[in-house]
């Protein structure tokens, strides 16, 4: 029901909860927790001792889904708790504008008494910059921005833990700003406050051999552990590692802020999550994918005041779009009727793990635009998918196009030359552009006729339909969607995602798509 609290919650101004999301850019889901609760063997090798915490003390997600692997329409999405297809031209990447026309978790918890802030990124590229979180008026980063560069920044240090104390030294004076700024040891204001922690560092580019050197994190421990459509090479184990290398950056902040609500006595009060926008950049079938490896992503949550038997882990499908009716709720503010989410407070109230509400069997994802050039005259690389317990089904609307980008030879007409490594490594327009220039994309791309299996997953083109069978097909290598003994499961799973589309409004289903035109295409 819109506009009202979780049930045996009695909220009043004094006592309503603090709001902190903890967002890591570009992070998917590896955490140290998970090597557990889902198997994954690169899991074992990250450690994360302060997310580990927080699902202790509250809630582990096993199946927590972006509404789009791309940064800004993930983030329009859980702002405005919605589907990302719902937001206007906030649903893309480059060109994405904010117009306020859709509600906003932050701005209407200020409205109703809230005090706001930012640190980092919340909302971009798009302009104007954070504005769903009140832009620049509500920008704490008096400390600097250094930490978005992390491992750059460490690798230039003649002192490693001396370059990694110092970051955290500004995550600290940061975080501290807002919360406590006149250093007394307690919250600014009387005010519940809402506070976004977004680093960066986890977004390419990190530097090579950053992982093993700052955090011990040995490449060859990777072999073995990498999807099956990954080429099993020290170059791209130690891309990997890197990445993983930057996850445990971001759990370390995560321990300032954690430190820090102690510190003002509010951390009982606060509702903390911690999460991702989607899955590894510049890696086959990550970011800007509709397979697990871009859409699934880590989330804790936790609320020492507000959660019933903290500590357990949460199988139901939940999208990070719910996030946002769910501080409403709790805060005891009016959800408005644009937020077609659903409200996760009652997991917080139940006392059962695993899967506690039946009707979360399912996530919806999708994409529409994200690099703008990486297609002739701006287009998108439109898909919506359905992701049950059992199932994946993915619809390509337009399988004629490259699904990361046009490059020399591969839907790009040119006499130049096709790019070498070095320029794949460093430049991620120089081919393929919705996949981030990375070792591994250049591993792959100039290895194409040694590793063609490795080569077509990462940027070849796709059928109108993907089926998985996720349970005995976990990374999705067999496509069962033309087989005759699937196209049941298939019409069923189409017809309810598309029900989905209808429901909400999907433009992607009108006649006239706007998503193909300007100022989409702009």
């Amino acid at each position: 029901m819109r506009g009202t609290v979780a049930q045996g919650q009695e909220l009043t101004s004094d006592k309503r909860p603090n709001i902190v999301m903890a967002f890591a850019d570009d992070w998917g889901k590896y955490a140290s927790v998970y090597a557990a609760s889902d198997g994954s063997a690169l899991c074992d090798v990250v450690k994360t001792p302060h997310f580990d915490a927080v699902a202790k003390n509250g809630l582990l997600f096993n199946r927590a889904y972006v509404s789009a692997p791309s940064c800004t329409p993930c983030r329009s999405s859980l702002l405005s708790g919605q589907h990302f297809w719902r937001c206007g031209r906030a649903s893309i990447l480059q060109g994405a504008v904010w117009d306020f026309s859709n509600p906003a978790y932050p701005l209407l918890l200020e409205k109703s008494g809230y005090r706001i802030g930012h640190t980092y990124k919340v909302w971009s590229p798009g302009k104007p910059a954070n504005a769903p979180h009140g832009g620049k008026r509500c920008q704490f980063t008096t400390a600097g921005s250094k930490f978005n560069g992390f491992s750059q920044n460490v690798m230039r240090s003649k002192d490693l833990q001396a370059g990694k104390d110092n970051l955290l030294q500004e995550v600290r004076g940061n975080v501290r700003s807002f919360l406590d700024a006149d250093d007394d040891s307690k919250a600014d204001g009387q005010q519940p406050f809402c506070y976004w922690f977004g680093p960066t560092n986890c977004h390419r580019k990190w530097i090579a051999g950053s992982g093993k050197a700052i955090w011990g994190i040995d490449p060859d421990d990777l072999k073995g552990k990498l999807p099956p459509y990954f080429p099993d090479v020290h170059v791209v184990r130690e891309d990997f590692a890197d990445y993983l290398g930057e996850a445990q950056a971001f759990d370390a902040a995560l321990g300032v802020i954690i430190e820090e609500l102690k510190r003002i006595g509010e951390l009982d009060n606060t509702i903390l999550v911690v999460s991702g926008d989607h899955g590894i950049p510049g890696m086959p079938r990550g970011k800007c994918n509709l397979y697990d490896l871009g859409t699934s992503v880590p989330m804790a949550i936790s609320w020492p005041k507000g959660i019933n038997k903290p500590g357990r882990v949460i199988d139901d499908f939940v999208s990070l779009p719910d996030l946002a009716p769910t501080f409403l709720q709790l805060a005891g503010v009016e959800i408005p009727e644009q937020m077609t989410a659903k409200s996760l407070s009652p997991l917080f109230t139940s006392d059962q793990d695993g899967q506690v509400d039946p009707s979360r069997d399912a996530v919806f994802t999708g994409r529409e635009r994200h690099v703008a050039k990486a297609r002739a005259d701006n287009l998108p690389y439109p898909q919506r998918a359905i992701r049950t317990d059992r199932h994946l089904l993915i619809v390509n609307f337009q399988p004629d196009r490259w699904p990361m980008g046009d490059a020399v030879g591969y839907g790009r007409k040119s006499d130049a030359a096709f790019p070498e490594y070095e320029r794949l490594r460093e430049n991620t327009f120089a081919a393929f552009g919705d996949l981030d220039a990375s070792p591994t994309k250049a591993y792959i791309v100039t290895n194409r006729d040694a590793v063609p299996d490795a080569f077509d997953i990462a940027v070849g083109r796709r059928p109108m339909y993907e089926l998985y069978d996720i349970v005995d097909d976990p990374h999705c290598m067999k496509n069962l969607a033309q087989d005759p003994n699937w196209t049941g499961i298939r019409d069923q799973l189409r017809q309810r995602l598309f029900d989905e589309m209808r429901r909400t409004g999907d433009p992607r289903l009108q006649d006239s798509v706007p998503f193909e035109a300007s100022p989409f295409t702009d």
